[in-house]
């Protein structure tokens, strides 16, 4: 078990941990974190030279804090005032005229209809309408039946994008089931080499000493490239972990995707699709740990050395807005994961379970063009709204595959004579976690959002990344 303590969701799903010596859960001004804004155009043609904060803060390297920002005590201020929830920090609302066209043809794994450009649905009489295209501004985007794996709903699901830490859950399923959560790991200086500047980290401490469930923390929460390059390490390398992964996306017929890096940072030529990143969260959702990380909101994560030998925490947050809240969005009812990202090509992605009424839902949005503050997450809570009211009153346009060992991916039996059928085990597999007690995570409470949001900014501004993981991004 991890040294951190886990705000757990209602129901017995998740195992606690307990706190180190000395540290309070939920306390998240202590957590290391850098200001890294981005100024860099989302035009997937755009070669790729930019981070991935799919964090909105990233930690950073000890001994690097620079006395730049302004005093909490003013953070704190504006977080009672309200100035932070002013629509001047809202972002822009815009789409970009030279945005590119989805393919004219695509993949058709999953339905012939996934593979056409443009929205499809197939809706029954009484069927509630889908948001507009003023509301869903997203490139690409699908709404499933996590458990039958139903397509409700789709807009260019095969279209490949840039995913950004969204292939993180790949990069889970692949890797998460080879070391056993209380394996320890002392973290080597070349363990960290080879991340891409201004990557979005944890904060992991060279000749340190981690679990193996304090890494996956770091991986689901804080989006961490720093603990995904340290399980890549100890799965045998960069290269070999990539090569696993691209194998495993290719066993469960993501015949869209192609693995570059681990973490998701940008790389010319790698891509995924929101069909792709449906697949790779349902297969995860299927792995207990997996459930048990991305849908953790806050936890504990270890610091460095205190005098005689004791260790020192922090707290950190999910990254992902509709689990953790943000002090302009409310954590979404029912939401138990699973993984967001944003980088420079990718814009930003988002992958969210959530249950209701017996009823469990995925969501992929790649990409929104309005360019609100946290619009991937509201485009994605408008198209969970809509599936659960439409899920009885819509024909299925396609539907998630199985793995390639049960399932060709166009719906004729298999060599092993499941076809059809292969959905059946993924099936029994999520309906058997139990009630909505079980898929549902607790955020934080909106009362202290506004708190954290500016706290977090303050902290930003006091410190930066150090010399080696500095980058600047092209200009929008």
């Amino acid at each position: 078990m991890g040294s951190g303590s886990i705000r757990r969701s209602a129901g017995a799903l998740f195992r606690g941990v307990l706190s180190a010596p000395g540290a309070k859960a939920g306390t998240f001004t202590d957590v290391p974190t850098t200001f890294c804004a981005s100024t860099a155009s989302t035009d997937p043609a755009v070669p790729a030279a930019s981070a991935d904060p799919a964090a909105s803060t990233a930690p950073t390297a000890p001994g690097r804090a620079a006395r730049t920002g302004f005093p909490l005590r003013t953070a704190a201020a504006l977080a009672a005032s309200g100035l932070l929830a002013s629509p001047l920090l809202a972002g822009t609302a815009h789409a970009d005229p030279k945005a590119p066209a989805p393919p004219s043809k695509m993949s058709q794994i999953g339905g012939d209809r996934l593979g056409t450009p443009g929205v499809q649905v197939a809706p029954k009489p009484g069927a509630p309408k889908l948001p507009g295209p003023d509301q869903l501004t997203a490139r690409s985007w699908i709404v499933s039946d996590a458990a039958s794996g139903k397509v409700l709903a789709a807009k260019n699901p095969h279209w490949q994008l840039a995913p950004a830490s969204t292939l993180k859950m790949l990069f889970a399923d692949t890797v998460l089931p080879k070391f056993p959560k209380d394996q320890k790991h002392t973290v080597k200086p070349a363990d960290l080499a080879g991340m891409g500047a201004g990557s979005s980290l944890v904060g992991i401490k060279e000749n340190l000493s981690y679990t193996v469930h304090d890494l996956w923390l770091g991986v689901f929460l804080r989006s961490g490239n720093d603990a995904v390059h340290t399980l890549s390490a100890m799965n045998g390398g960069t290269k070999a972990t990539v090569a696993q992964m691209q194998q495993h996306a290719k066993e469960l017929n993501a015949n869209d995707t192609h693995v570059v890096t681990p973490d998701g940072y940008d790389a010319p030529g790698q891509v995924s699709s929101a069909y792709d990143l449906s697949l790779f969260a349902r297969s995860g959702l299927q792995n207990a740990d997996f459930r048990e990380y991305c849908s953790t909101a806050s936890a504990q994560f270890p610091g460095e050395e205190a005098k005689g030998g004791k260790r020192a925490s922090f707290g950190i947050q999910n990254t992902n807005r509709l689990l953790s809240g943000d002090y302009d969005i409310k954590p979404y009812p029912g939401i138990a994961g699973v993984k967001n990202g944003s980088t420079t090509n990718a814009g930003s992605t988002f992958t969210g379970v959530a249950h209701r009424g017996g009823r469990k839902l995925l969501v992929t949005v790649m990409n929104p063009q309005k360019k609100e503050h946290n619009e991937a997450y509201r485009e994605a809570a408008k198209l969970f709204d809509w599936g659960f009211a439409a899920a009885d009153k819509v024909e299925p346009v396609g539907r998630l595959v199985g793995p390639r060992s049960e399932d060709d991916g166009t719906g004729a039996v298999s060599a092993k004579g499941k076809g059809k059928d292969a959905d059946k085990s993924t099936q029994a597999a999520l309906n058997s976690t139990g009630g909505a007690g079980a898929w549902t995570a607790v955020g934080i409470g909106s009362a202290v959002l506004a708190l954290l949001g500016v706290v977090a900014f303050a902290v930003h501004r006091r410190r930066t990344l150090p010399e080696r993981m500095r980058g600047r991004q092209p200009r929008k």
